[in-house]
């Protein structure tokens, strides 16, 4: 097996050939240019994105001039659940919750859906993984990271779709 040395060739005779040299030299250039073809097309790119067109929800109104203001809309309730788009969907609030309060001091939900309270008030109670640690353990008290509902459970407004889209449920 003949070992081949990257050296530049030098006087004394050390060194690879002038032919393998021309060979190596060959591949150097062919990585530079497409370095170098790369960043140009990169260039033209983010100067096309830059000056394209960004539809906004703002419409055409300025940054500085005040936004069109939309009308507040109700939330509605819905007999019975909601169905889930996707396995692990929280579940959706099917009631209003425009009165109810979430703080570090109160937590109206847990009124009815805490678990001394769900049988009564004919509410879904609390989730055991609101009670598991991010460690994994369990407790008798709420995980503070699951206390506030609305982050993951959403109330229902009757309206239309801000932007058009094509999501479909899963089927489960």
């Amino acid at each position: 097996m003949q070992k081949m040395c990257i050296a530049a060739p030098t006087r004394h005779g050390s060194g690879p050939s002038p032919g393998i040299w021309a060979i190596m030299m060959e591949e150097v250039m062919k990585k530079f240019l497409l370095i170098a073809l790369t960043a140009t097309l990169m260039g033209v790119g983010v100067g096309y994105v830059a000056r394209a067109e960004v539809a906004t929800l703002r419409g055409n109104n300025p940054l500085d001039a005040s936004a069109k203001q939309f009308d507040r809309r109700k939330q509605t309730t819905v007999e019975g659940k909601i169905e889930r788009s996707w396995k692990q969907q929280p579940p959706s609030i099917p009631h209003k919750i425009e009165k109810d309060e979430i703080t570090l001091q109160v937590n109206t939900c847990l009124r009815c859906h805490d678990a001394a309270n769900f049988k009564k008030e004919k509410a879904p109670k609390v989730g055991d993984s609101h009670f598991v640690a991010a460690d994994g353990t369990k407790s008798d008290q709420m995980d503070l990271r699951r206390y506030f509902c609305t982050q993951c459970h959403t109330p229902q407004l009757d309206v239309d779709p801000l932007v058009e889209n094509t999501f479909e449920t899963v089927k489960q």
